[in-house]
């Protein structure tokens, strides 16, 4: 039975720093079994200042916290889905995008999945939120195969948009990953029922490593995220939630589960053509 390591963070806008963290926390995964391991979004980095984020980020290419957890991948011999990391494009508006990487226990990049749905909302008078003016989308969804599974990848706010989740059940995942940086508000009503509701819609396993409290920066705003990293079985259930402190968790998983869901309720395979209202 694999067992999947889930990291919550709680990270900074000094990408040096969080990866000393997160490459702890990924050593006492796999000292406690884990034969793959998730963090969660923003893995490298969490400022509200594009300036810094400029002074600060890479190309994928460069990029030193990609090229650590890859060696570390490699020394441990173990999956791991980096939630994403911010990295600079050579795209002529300077955006960047916010890329989930799969690497594999050879240490090479298996995959590679760039957000497509962009978190521009308005929660509250004082609290905002335009990821489209820093951030390029994507526009292809990602299946990849591993040793524990077949994974479909998104990021965050992607788990709205539920056919999505849909479309990589069909092409095959059986695991889909959802790292985030859920923002306290929307997190409190919304992260624990959308994530539920993808793993029954889907029967697939749901595993969503997230950050979590109030993010140091040196200069930009005050950002504070959710928390409670969470695996969801096939069934909906909750296998493992870790609250608000930064950490690793342990979660065993059979893919046998994601059968028996499927059996039970074959609702991938009832896709009916309908009208579109008019």
């Amino acid at each position: 039975m694999p067992k999947l390591g889930l990291i919550t963070l709680n990270s900074s806008d000094d990408p040096a720093a969080n990866l000393r963290a997160v490459q702890g926390y990924i050593d006492e995964a796999a000292a406690r079994g884990a034969q793959i391991v998730m963090t969660p979004e923003a893995t490298n980095c969490i400022s509200t200042s594009r300036k810094h984020q400029q002074s600060v980020l890479c190309l994928e290419a460069d990029d030193p916290t990609l090229k650590a957890l890859q060696e570390q991948s490699r020394t441990l011999g173990l999956w791991l889905l980096i939630g994403s990391l911010a990295v600079k494009t050579e795209d002529a508006d300077g955006r960047f995008a916010n890329r989930s990487f799969l690497i594999g226990p050879d240490g090479d990049i298996k995959a590679r999945y760039d957000k497509i749905h962009m978190f521009d909302v308005t929660l509250s008078e004082t609290e905002s939120y335009k990821e489209s003016a820093g951030y390029r989308p994507g526009a292809a969804a990602v299946v990849a195969q591993s040793d524990v599974g077949t994974v479909g990848m998104s990021i965050c706010y992607d788990v709205r948009f539920g056919h999505l989740y849909r479309s990589l059940a069909q092409a095959g995942a059986e695991i889909l990953t959802v790292p985030a940086a859920f923002a306290q508000a929307t997190g409190r009503a919304h992260w624990e029922v959308l994530l539920r509701a993808r793993a029954i819609e889907t029967g697939c396993f749901v595993f969503a490593p997230a950050q979590t409290g109030q993010h140091a920066e040196v200069s930009g705003g005050k950002r504070k995220t959710h928390g409670h990293s969470l695996a969801i079985s096939p069934w909906g259930e909750v296998l493992y939630d870790g609250g608000t402190d930064c950490g690793v968790g342990i979660v065993d998983f059979t893919l046998d589960d994601v059968a028996k869901a499927r059996g039970a309720v074959p609702s991938l395979q009832h896709d009916r053509a309908f009208e579109a209202p008019k």
